[in-house]
């Protein structure tokens, strides 16, 4: 009988978050966005810093 319990439980909420996903705390990803676009910056910057420095 259990399993079929869990799977009604399934059916009601399908976007529900896992259980062992459940106790990690994820971050908003407003933020990931942020790190992404810093992270590409930084690389870029590192990359191109001659051509950069040659407009100065």
């Amino acid at each position: 009988m259990r399993p079929l319990q869990s799977m009604d439980e399934e059916k009601k909420n399908p976007n529900k978050t896992p259980g062992k996903m459940a106790r990690l705390a994820w971050p908003k990803s407003k933020y990931g966005v942020y790190a992404a676009i810093i992270i590409i910056v930084i690389i870029n910057v590192l990359y191109y810093k001659d051509q950069l420095l040659s407009l100065i």
